[in-house]
């Protein structure tokens, strides 16, 4: 199985809740959960930010192969960078779309 949550609010605790449904998805022992992918966009784009609170948990679901991606569309509404991202997080046009396309490709979709 794949999974792909979503992280579209800037609520903290919804935030919270959504990295750890991905680490709780990678400590499966019933080894079903074959790909995890995080989708951050709107004010879930802080999740994702390199001067956040979240930063080591971003890198650590990176390092155990989660794949993060953050909405483009977001960062120039926010007047962001891709560089004021945690290294590794990728950039997709759209958050939206990727969640999308990640549900067309067999994702399970999953929100906090």
């Amino acid at each position: 199985m794949r999974t792909v949550v979503h992280i579209p609010t800037g609520d903290e605790a919804e935030q919270e809740t959504g990295l750890a449904i991905a680490r709780n998805l990678l400590e499966d022992e019933t080894d079903s959960i074959d790909e995890v992918a995080l989708v951050a966009q709107g004010g879930g784009i802080a999740t994702v930010r390199d001067d956040g609170d979240t930063v080591d948990k971003i890198k650590s679901l990176l390092e155990d192969g989660v794949a993060v991606s953050a909405c483009s569309n977001t960062l120039d509404m926010m007047d962001l960078e891709e560089s004021d991202l945690v290294s590794g997080v990728e950039t997709v046009p759209e958050g939206a779309v990727e969640v999308t396309r990640l549900q067309d490709e067999g994702y399970a979709y999953l929100r906090p």
